[in-house]
């Protein structure tokens, strides 16, 4: 190749490089016009923060927590970790058990706590590996969890008081984690440990109030068992976060939260009275007919979510709708 020849082949992949230059640039200038910006509208301030280590059980109330991917959790507390199982591994929650909700479980220096109304405290030690994992049913799903012992079956037979053998469990991180299957296109990728169907549930204490109204007699949040509470919003104003930012924390909201027989069972006292305010929530917060098939009957109160970015949550942090 002479100098003549030799310069042309230069300008011509010059040109060639310039103008893939010119092109990614312009892919990436146009992405930037096309992409729109993100906004944060301020929607509420976090008000409370519950974390319920066992299901159906008594909520602990916590001024800070950690959001993982699977939930929240506060020093050993795990959110909705321990359950309650029949001798062949099928769950038990307070629709059938409703006194469950009296019992307390907490952790205190690697050793769990166990109180309930009428019985003496119980104490075990958080991890103990040389006892059975069982496999357990979480509505159609399957799912293992550490068998606590026989004092801890002992201990929840005779509170719970029927002919029954009743045992606890406990998930552990290296188990594997469930996918809810009845709503599981809704939870493409989520897993869980034994809630219902998602990691974090919102609510919002004006919407618990605008119930209340309808009723003889308040309800309180801890009815409804979610995770964050929100103040400083209007009524049912959450249904329509589609991801929120709370700290450093980003949720995505996936489905309402349908409501069950459940909701009629008293925190305070542990009774159930099987109409109560699941029969005023029918009356006016049904699903859109569209939805029918994801809701059937159950009315919506609150929020599900899905963790985006996890992170610290404090009472008192400010929650930001995100929208783009």
């Amino acid at each position: 190749m002479d100098l003549k020849e030799l310069w042309a082949h230069r300008r011509t992949a010059a040109l060639v490089v310039c103008g893939a230059g010119a092109a990614v640039l312009g892919l990436g200038l146009g992405y930037k016009l096309l992409r729109r910006p993100e906004t944060r509208v301020r929607v509420g301030v976090v008000s409370q923060l519950l974390v319920h280590p066992l299901k159906s059980g008594k909520a602990v109330s916590v001024a800070l927590a950690e959001c993982q991917k699977i939930g929240l959790k506060f020093g050993e507390l795990r959110d909705r970790h321990w359950l309650v199982v029949t001798e062949d591994g099928h769950m038990v929650t307070g629709r059938q058990q409703p006194r469950l909700v009296l019992v307390s479980l907490t952790c205190e220096g690697g050793q769990v706590c166990l109180n309930g109304p009428g019985m003496e405290e119980l104490k075990f030690p958080l991890t103990q590996p040389e006892n059975s994992v069982m496999d357990c049913r979480v509505f159609s799903t399957d799912i293992q969890g550490r068998d606590c012992g026989d004092e801890v079956s002992h201990w929840l037979t005779r509170y719970l008081g029927v002919e029954k053998t009743f045992r606890l469990v406990h998930f552990e991180p290296q188990m594997k984690a469930r996918r809810p299957a009845e709503k599981e296109p809704m939870f493409p990728k989520y897993e869980v440990a034994y809630p219902d169907i998602g990691p974090v549930m919102l609510l919002s204490e004006a919407s618990v109030q605008d119930l209340s109204r309808k009723l003889d007699k308040d309800v309180t949040v801890e009815r409804f068992r979610p995770n964050i509470i929100i103040s400083d919003c209007e009524a049912f104003a959450e249904d329509s976060w589609e991801e929120i930012q709370i700290g450093s924390v980003r949720l995505q909201r996936v489905m309402s939260c349908g409501r069950c027989i459940f909701t009629t069972v008293d925190p305070e006292t542990g009774i159930i009275n099987r109409k109560e305010p699941l029969e005023t929530l029918k009356s006016y917060r049904m699903c859109d007919p569209s939805e029918k098939h994801i809701y059937q009957s159950a009315p919506l109160f609150g929020q599900l979510h899905t963790v985006k970015q996890t992170g610290i949550l404090q009472v008192g942090d400010v929650v930001y709708k995100i929208s783009r």
